[in-house]
């Protein structure tokens, strides 16, 4: 007499469910996201200077960030960057400014100056991914990120000033 086996559907669902698993999760199918190094690229040189003397403190290297799309993206996603480099945010008008670190990895001080280009307010030590708000708390129309630490290693004050050629032009 043959053997019979009553099968429920619960137990066939069970069963079907876990044979489905076994063979779908033992993929390696996996897909890899490669990230894409953004390089820095000299657009232009930039140099602060002393307000009482109007010694040079130091001459960089610098991106500009002139459009809507840089302005928005800044240094996201980028790993790093030289002591001698660092972005310029130009923008077209004069008002208080409102910056932050949402996908920047790395630590960075933020100068914000005027239409003159002479400094008005700084952030220091700007944290890695952090998305607080990081005000220019004074209206601006120039901001420099640049490397944290440099401001302090600088001695940057509130009214020193910088100036800079553009070699997109």
């Amino acid at each position: 007499m043959p053997f019979k086996i009553k099968h429920s559907l619960p137990f066939v669902l069970a069963i079907s469910t876990i044979t489905i698993g076994l063979t779908t999760s033992c993929k390696e199918d996996k897909k890899v996201i490669k990230t894409v190094k953004i390089p820095f690229t000299k657009e232009g040189e930039l140099t602060l200077y002393k307000s009482v003397t109007d010694s040079i403190i130091s001459k960089i290297d610098i991106e500009i960030a002139d459009t809507e799309y840089d302005t928005q993206t800044g240094l996201m996603y980028r790993n790093s960057m030289k002591d001698n480099q660092g972005m310029l945010f130009v923008f077209q008008d004069m008002r208080p400014r409102s910056f932050y670190m949402k996908n920047t990895k790395f630590p960075l001080d933020l100068i914000y100056l005027d239409n003159n280009k002479t400094i008005v307010s700084f952030q220091e030590n700007a944290q890695p991914l952090d998305e607080s708000s990081l005000p220019s708390n004074a209206p601006a129309k120039y901001v420099l990120e640049i490397n944290a630490g440099l401001v302090n290693k600088w001695q940057l004050e509130v009214g020193d000033r910088m100036d800079y050629t553009d070699q997109q032009l």
